[in-house]
């Protein structure tokens, strides 16, 4: 492969994703699951008559308590999934600190 074909590839991709912005995501993922079985949990905890609709019911609700969890996580700026990033962002830094100097 030419010098010029590998450096047009290079350029051709997407840049890396931040390690930053990655890790926040995947916190605030991990919220909206904690935040999910925390509603079906209590919805569980509260009786529902039955019927002919029931099934559709709960999945109905299922997928609005999924929809919600996400979206609370996503907004919530002192929630658990901060909490979690700003714990997990510190050992990043220092796993880069350290990487680096490793390197040098």
């Amino acid at each position: 492969m030419s010098v010029d074909r590998a450096a047009a590839l290079a350029a051709s991709r997407p840049p890396a994703p931040d390690p930053h912005v990655q890790l926040r995501q995947m916190a605030h993922a991990l919220e909206s699951v904690f935040l999910n079985q925390l509603f079906q949990a209590m919805r569980a905890s509260v009786t529902q008559e039955g019927g002919e609709d029931a099934p559709a019911r709960e999945m109905f609700t299922g997928l609005f308590d999924q929809q919600v969890a996400g979206m609370a996580a996503g907004k919530e700026t002192r929630g658990l999934g901060e909490a979690l990033y700003h714990q997990l962002a510190r050992r990043l830094d220092a796993a880069g600190t350290a990487t680096a100097e490793k390197g040098k």
